[in-house]
């Protein structure tokens, strides 16, 4: 770590602690200009999403969450749908990509949503697949009672 002082790099490390919000590392320094000085390290949230027009967004849990809550209207409790946004995340994290398509978050959420209300699953299936018309129900009602995982 270069001192902001006299930019030279050799310093060493005096204290090391987690911050308050323990999403980071707080690290109190001495130069040997005799300067001291505080570091944080914080894990780079390196997942992001690239959307359908191509752009990158990082992955937000809490909008997955949300997605979900619409869909379910009152039918799932909320820890419940927080467990599912986490399930979501770590399928995704578990592809070892840096990126996931938003098709790919989508079709994952309706994998989480399939297994546990198959109405919420209807409902979020027909605005994430954009439905147009009572056949999509019926298509999209025959993928439901198979049993292979949807399809995008």
């Amino acid at each position: 770590m270069r001192c902001p002082a006299c930019g030279n790099d050799d310093d060493r490390v005096i204290d090391s602690r987690s911050s308050r919000d323990g999403r980071a590392v707080r690290r109190r320094r001495a130069c040997s200009c005799g300067h001291r000085f505080t570091t944080f390290e914080r894990l780079a949230n390196e997942f992001v999403v690239r959307k359908r027009s191509g752009e990158l967004v990082p992955f937000e849990r809490g909008r997955v969450a949300e997605g979900i809550l619409r869909a379910a209207d009152d039918r799932l409790d909320v820890n419940e749908v927080a467990a599912m946004a986490v399930r979501v995340e770590e399928a995704l994290r578990n592809s070892n990509d840096q990126s996931v398509t938003s098709e790919q978050v989508g079709l994952e959420v309706l994998t989480q949503l399939r297994a546990v209300d198959e109405v919420a699953y209807m409902r979020f299936a027909s605005v994430y697949k954009g439905f147009q018309g009572p056949e999509d129900f019926e298509q999209e009602l025959l993928v439901l009672r198979k049993e292979a995982p949807p399809k995008s």
